[in-house]
């Protein structure tokens, strides 16, 4: 008995194969390393507090000794200052209503932001010294060329780099990724499915929040506000993969999984600021659940809430185009079944 050996493909086809893993791995690398490697200051909303011609001052030589760095807001006073910092408005500030410059910063803002206001803070410091004739005598340096710090809003003493929030944005992604995964093999009927993401959307982001703010401390703030932007950002991307794949089968799927994690994550900013990131991408990425995740549960635990607006409103819009897409997919796959089962009309006998 002869057994048939299977036809072997031909070269070009593996020429084809290789030349697409090809562009997917670089497309890849491409988008988490190009943000990575290029992320830089610029365009920093900064607020510089003072009187007008101290402001002017001051903005002038950050302009000089970092062009485009900054974003400078001149505002009148400290207490201006500190409200525009509570607001997320601006990073931080260089405060010079007493004369030298204090340096107001809000580490959970970004902790590699504070690090670069507060080196900028001694600079600064160090020129007015040098420009006011200040003897730099060997016992007075230190103590004349140190501007002051003071920390806003900063991290928890059980992780003052931030490392857990920083890590925790791609367990998001990947948590609404698997929701929409399994619901999608797993439970029929789309009503099922989007309750099923939505309730594993609480159940993870009480889980998730407690993990982040009891376990390792790398939250704070209310529980309940942080836990509801988890479940908030797992829900947009569940609900949107899921409205994908409803509508366009497996393509859908891969749609929303490169939006998610080649796009939304590297771009989200979460581990710097969507200002470092190079042109376009920072911006673009608080469009996408990501980046408005990791910007809204910075919010919620360290500035009560303020600035999230922007966030919320982009993960719901993600959640109800889910919604929405889901809604049309199922009806669509309706019409296609009634269609298929719908026997064919019987033929009209002939006259005879």
């Amino acid at each position: 008995m002869s057994t048939r050996t299977p036809e072997k493909s031909p070269w070009s086809q593996v020429a084809v194969m290789v030349g697409a893993l090809t562009l997917i791995i670089s497309a890849i690398l491409t988008a988490f390393a190009w943000p990575a490697t290029r992320a830089s200051l610029h365009d920093i909303p900064l607020a510089v507090a003072g009187p007008a011609a101290a402001v002017e001052q001051v903005s002038a030589a950050l302009e000089q000794k970092s062009p485009g760095a900054f974003d400078v807001v001149p505002l009148a006073d400290t207490a201006a200052a500190e409200h525009a910092i509570g607001e997320r408005e601006v990073y931080g500030a260089i405060d010079v209503s007493s004369g030298s410059p204090q340096v107001i910063t809000a580490t959970a803002a970004g902790p590699v932001v504070a690090q670069a206001l507060q080196s900028l803070g001694q600079a600064l410091a160090a020129a007015q010294n040098q420009t006011t004739g200040e003897a730099p005598a060997a016992a007075s340096t230190t103590a004349s060329t140190t501007a002051a710090i003071r920390d806003l809003a900063p991290l928890p003493a059980d992780d003052p780099r931030g490392a857990g929030l920083a890590a925790g944005s791609l367990p998001l992604v990947l948590g609404g990724m698997l929701a929409a995964v399994l619901l999608s093999n797993r439970v029929r009927g789309a009503g099922r499915r989007l309750t099923g993401a939505l309730a594993y959307s609480i159940t993870g982001g009480l889980a998730m929040a407690a993990i982040l703010q009891f376990w390792l401390g790398s939250l704070e703030g209310s529980y309940w506000a942080n836990a509801g932007a988890i479940a908030l950002s797992v829900a947009a991307t569940s609900f949107v993969i899921l409205g994908l794949e409803s509508l366009l089968g497996t393509a859908g799927f891969a749609i929303g999984a490169v939006t998610m994690m080649l796009l939304g994550n590297p771009f989200s900013g979460t581990t710097s600021a969507p200002e470092m990131l190079p042109g376009w991408s920072g911006e673009f990425g608080q469009f996408l659940p990501p980046g408005a995740a990791g910007w809204l549960l910075r919010s919620t635990a360290f500035f009560d809430g303020h600035g999230a607006t922007h966030s919320i409103i982009v993960l719901v819009v993600w959640l109800a185009a889910g919604a929405v897409l889901t809604a049309i997919g199922t009806a669509r796959s309706s019409r296609r079944d009634q269609n298929a089962g719908t026997p064919a009309p019987s033929p009209v006998p002939a006259l005879t």
